[in-house]
């Protein structure tokens, strides 16, 4: 569309179908938030040419804490947080791209095409590293200029960077590759792209729910060809709530703590021969024990072992979500958070003991949720600093939020919704 019929499309409501779908019974509010991206759009960019409206969610890991680098097992779901972007082709390699209360970037997609060191842990390196993953694909790629807003908060564990990347390939998709290209595949390149231009070895998992949409089940054992099983289940629909607690830690001084866990988890495998964990036998590993103790030591193989239990884990709850059974299901959230404290340890940083906020939280969850039954909560993604999740009957919600929300600051817990819909072009 040209701008300004997409501004009276969405302002007529035209577009309330897409976010009725997406948002329920916020598509009111969406409809306004995006004729204010149009806005702003226009205002930096002009109000001439065609432009597309576009969203890709956060997501929320639901099991599987820290597998998917090792080749594992999780379920995860799209979410009702997301990026929205307007975007609009350009006729040279530049992209410009202004996210709401971030500095512009420009990137000269001619000229930055390979890793840069100097641009590490930064959006430039996102979008170049994108762009790249598309050439290297066959695919056409070309500027454009973007403006962006998201609700899918910074250090949240929501995975608003791998929703970034996910949005920067559904741009290059939908306006140099008609939108044909699989969201599958933009979430392989969006994992490459974080691993070699942003630095952060991450795994897949994150990729993969911001840009599929709904809850799936996703095995890794040929992350080449990842296994993605979608459940349909309506945890709404169940009397549920799913509550994300960001308790304000930041992520941004922790990277070396998240890169320790994949990498102590691949030396215990290296040490049994293995690249991965999920090659590895779990009973030899136990017999191998006294001598890895030597060879990784301690917490490298506590983190396999929470690596085996969990992986074991997961394939018990996505048959409990298949066969509709929620409690067993929920039983193994509180598993999973129990192993992740204990076993991968990833709840807080060892460089500041004193601020505990995601121990704190799990805490105050479960004096306030222990005795009702049917209630779970874990850590909720990489750890260390963020969020934690809790799955609280409907009727109990507002009272749980109204109490973290009294330790945590008014508004840190977010009362969610699953998003049927992933990555997508929305008018």
């Amino acid at each position: 569309m040209q701008y300004k019929e997409l501004l009276e499309h969405i302002t007529g409501g035209g577009a309330d179908a897409a976010f009725a779908a997406l948002y329920g019974e916020a598509a009111g509010e969406k409809r306004q938030r995006a004729r204010d991206a149009v806005l702003a759009f226009g205002r930096l960019y002009g109000e001439s040419g065609e432009v597309m409206l576009l969203s890709v969610p956060g997501r929320s890991e639901l099991s599987g804490n820290h597998t998917d680098h090792n080749h594992g097992r999780v379920i995860a779901a799209s979410i009702d947080l997301d990026i929205i972007a307007v975007a609009r082709p350009r006729e040279d390699s530049i992209v410009r791209l202004q996210s709401e209360g971030f500095r512009p970037n420009s990137v000269d997609l001619d000229r930055f095409t390979a890793p840069d060191e100097n641009q590490m842990f930064t959006s430039n390196a996102l979008i170049a590293g994108m762009a790249a993953c598309f050439r290297e694909a066959g695919l056409r790629v070309g500027g454009f200029d973007a403006y962006t807003t998201s609700n899918v908060f910074k250090g949240s564990g929501l995975s608003s960077s791998a929703a970034f990347e996910v949005m920067m390939g559904t741009i290059l998709s939908h306006l140099y590759n008609d939108g044909k290209v699989d969201r599958v595949e933009i979430a392989k390149m969006a994992q490459i792209t974080e691993n070699r231009f942003f630095g952060k070895p991450c795994g897949l998992m994150d990729q993969v729910a911001c840009a599929h949409g709904g809850i799936v089940a996703i095995d890794f054992a040929d992350p080449a060809a990842p296994v993605i099983t979608p459940m349909d289940f309506d945890l709404t629909a169940a009397g549920y709530a799913l509550c994300i607690i960001n308790t304000g830690g930041s992520h941004a001084d922790l990277n070396d703590d998240y890169a320790s866990v994949p990498a102590e988890m691949k030396a215990a495998a290296a040490a049994m021969g293995v690249p991965v964990l999920r090659g590895a036998d779990e009973q030899a590993f136990v017999a191998a024990i006294p001598a890895l103790r030597e060879q990784v030591g301690d917490r490298a193989i506590l983190r396999a072992l929470h690596f085996f239990a969990e992986n074991r884990r997961v394939e018990a709850q996505t048959k409990a979500l298949l066969e509709g059974d929620l409690n067993r299901f929920l039983a193994g959230v509180l598993a999973s958070g129990r192993s992740s404290f204990c076993y991968l340890q990833n709840v807080y940083t060892n460089k500041n003991v004193a601020e505990q906020g995601l121990s704190l939280a799990l805490a105050v969850t479960e004096r306030a949720l222990g005795d009702i039954p049917g209630t779970a909560w874990r850590v909720h993604g990489g750890g260390f600093a963020g969020t934690i999740q809790a799955f609280v009957p409907a009727r109990y919600a507002s009272d749980y939020a109204a109490q973290m929300n009294a330790v945590f600051g008014e508004g840190a817990c977010h009362i969610l919704h699953v998003r049927p819909t992933g990555a997508a072009r929305l008018a």
